[in-house]
């Protein structure tokens, strides 16, 4: 029986971490530390997932942000035209695993609400980048699975205030098959600063802005040499970024700020809630200037939270939950599955 569950842990090793999400972001060259999917750490301004695994299907509604993705702690400054660096990782501390398919970036204003408090069921995305191949026919992807991160310059004409960055990696190499295509899209929280006062053209929904029968999202001909690629979701709007590039990998990893900490997010996923430190107060609304970058206040519907609090408490979670992604506990029921199927010949 042993040797079954060997080799059927051979057989779908692979997969454990052949999936991945964004470890790491930087503004202007500040880096900011993402949590591994499951495992929170510190507080970050990247939304975390609760999986390593890809969203699946265009009516899912964890395309807003990734899979049960919880509201951030942090919210952090830019500005117009500011750089951002998109550092993505594999499972178990690997490299990205995946190299077809396109990179897009929209964005969406939060209003009113603090970025940290703020819903994205209800929110308006425009897209101000996209890239799929590069002149040699080989996909940016390809890049990214090799370490290499991704920088995106955000419009010039940015109207001051809270914005989620939905960042995003559309996975193609099951895309010759309708439903193969896999999604991870990421959310990061910032207030921007500055006197802009531009508007978008057009913005879509999420979900709504796909469809899994779209041309780049159902691609047969994905393989064939000198295709051509069909980006779903809506052209680049006239708030558009200013540029685009592959960058060097991040020099090490990014560390949470010291001193901070913030409760770990609930388990049920969805709403997500985030209780933080703040020297601003809220983050929402209009900012002639992006100032230093602040703790996201909650107002979780779920439960009671003290007015004012200047500390934020850690929630304790069960002993050996930390590190164990559902992804894992999905893995060895496979494998289960496997050697009993086996042992059954």
């Amino acid at each position: 029986m042993l040797s079954i569950l060997f080799l059927s842990l051979i057989a779908v090793a692979p997969s454990v971490f052949a999936h991945g999400f964004l470890g790491q972001v930087a503004i202007d060259g500040k880096w900011y530390a993402g949590n591994v999917p499951n495992n929170y750490k510190g507080p970050s301004p990247i939304r975390l997932v609760n999986d390593i695994g890809p969203v699946k299907g265009s009516s899912n509604d964890d395309l807003m942000c990734g899979l049960s993705a919880q509201k951030a702690a942090m919210v952090v400054p830019a500005n117009p035209g500011s750089k951002v660096t998109f550092q993505w990782s594999g499972g178990g501390g690997q490299k990205w695993p995946h190299n077809t398919g396109p990179l897009m970036t929209y964005m969406a204003s939060c209003g009113s609400t603090s970025c940290g408090q703020f819903d994205p069921s209800g929110a308006q995305w425009f897209k101000i980048d996209e890239v799929g191949r590069k002149s040699d026919g080989n996909w940016y992807q390809m890049d990214i699975s090799k370490g290499a991160s991704f920088d995106v310059s955000l419009p010039q004409d940015l109207a001051p205030g809270g914005y989620l960055i939905r960042h995003e990696i559309l996975a193609l190499h099951l895309a010759v098959s309708m439903g193969g295509a896999e999604f991870y899209p990421s959310c990061t929280q910032v207030q921007i600063g500055g006197n802009g006062s531009g508007k978008p053209n057009a913005t879509v929904s999420f979900p709504g802005a796909y469809s899994d029968s779209d041309p780049g999202i159902y691609d047969p001909t994905i393989y064939d040499s000198g295709s051509q690629y069909t980006f779903p979701g809506g052209p680049v709007s006239n708030l558009a970024a200013t540029s685009d590039s592959l960058g060097a990998p991040a020099s090490g990893s990014a560390s949470f700020p010291s001193g901070t900490a913030a409760p770990s997010p609930s388990p049920s996923g969805g709403s997500g809630s985030g209780s933080g430190s703040s020297s601003s107060g809220g983050n929402g609304g209009s900012s002639s200037s992006a100032t230093s970058p602040t703790s996201a206040s909650s107002s979780s519907s779920g439960g009671s939270q003290g007015g004012g609090s200047c500390s934020l408490k850690r929630k304790k979670s069960s002993p050996g939950n930390n590190n164990h992604p559902r992804h894992y506990s999905r893995i060895m029921k496979r494998i289960m599955h496997h050697a009993t199927a086996v042992s059954s010949f």
